[in-house]
């Protein structure tokens, strides 16, 4: 019986992984920074978010934030600032974008500067 519990929670966290991974790999390429070694870094992210939901099921909604999260800080540590803001590049001013809400539902980037939401994560290829 509890078997038939878990299926539809086993299927709604695939399909939030799935769409993660997706939404990510999206605003990589929209931002030519998808290579071999970055696409492994995104699977980390990914499989270290697949534990964390198992033990905490409520936490689904806020996982897309935090693998765009993840991603961004192993990019940090391996390869520099991303995604970088677009907005302000003409003032030579670069810096990155980061992910709000930082724990919640329905993520976007936001540039730090000015505070204004640039775009929604998986979503950088329309700006």
């Amino acid at each position: 019986m509890s078997s038939e519990h878990s299926q539809p929670a086993d299927s709604a966290l695939e399909a939030a992984l799935h769409s993660a991974r997706a939404r990510i790999l999206a605003d990589l390429t929209a931002r030519d920074v998808c290579d071999a070694a970055v696409v492994s870094l995104v699977e980390d992210a990914v499989a270290h978010r697949r534990w964390w939901v198992e033990q905490w099921p409520d936490g689904i909604a806020y996982l897309l934030g935090l693998v765009a999260q993840d991603v961004q800080d192993a990019l940090l540590e391996a390869y520099g600032r991303w995604p970088l803001c677009t907005v302000h590049a003409a003032e030579g001013d670069p810096h990155a974008l980061s992910v709000e809400p930082e724990l919640g539902p329905d993520p976007h980037w936001v540039c730090g500067k000015e505070g204004a939401v640039v775009a929604s994560v998986g979503e950088l290829g329309g700006v």
